[in-house]
């Protein structure tokens, strides 16, 4: 592992919510390697702070790989209502500086052959929400 994905997975575990914001940003480009995919999800999941989870969710949207909008899929099918939206605003808030609406709607469509029904489940739901931030 890299010194930088080394630190970044450091402080995805820290007590501070900023770090983990930091370490959200940091880790997602890093989306495609196991050790920072399952942080990514926990920092996606974060039950301390809704800002971790948001900006987390913004990070990953904006990398826009398979394996960035596969994690918050996995997430989104995890996730409770609360969670759900902090999930939601963060893809959104990506959407809207991006304009990528239609690479994460292609990439939900990838997702929708993906072996695992969460991850289906997931990606079917972002897809749901990419469609109404179109108009």
């Amino acid at each position: 592992m890299t010194s930088g994905l080394e630190a970044a997975l450091a402080q995805a575990s820290s007590l501070s919510w900023s770090q983990r914001v930091h370490a959200g940003r940091d880790l997602a480009s890093f989306a495609a390697v196991p050790e920072a995919a399952t942080a990514l999800v926990g920092l996606l999941l974060d039950v301390e702070d809704t800002a971790v989870t948001r900006r987390t969710a913004e990070a990953l949207t904006s990398v826009g790989t398979v394996a960035a909008v596969r994690l918050i899929a996995l997430a989104v099918a995890e996730a409770d209502d609360h969670q759900a939206d902090w999930l939601q605003t963060g893809v959104h808030d990506a959407l809207v500086e991006l304009d990528g609406v239609l690479d994460v709607a292609a990439i939900c469509g990838q997702l929708a052959r993906d072996p695992e029904e969460a991850v289906r489940r997931g990606a079917a739901e972002i897809a749901a929400w990419v469609n109404g931030t179109k108009g």
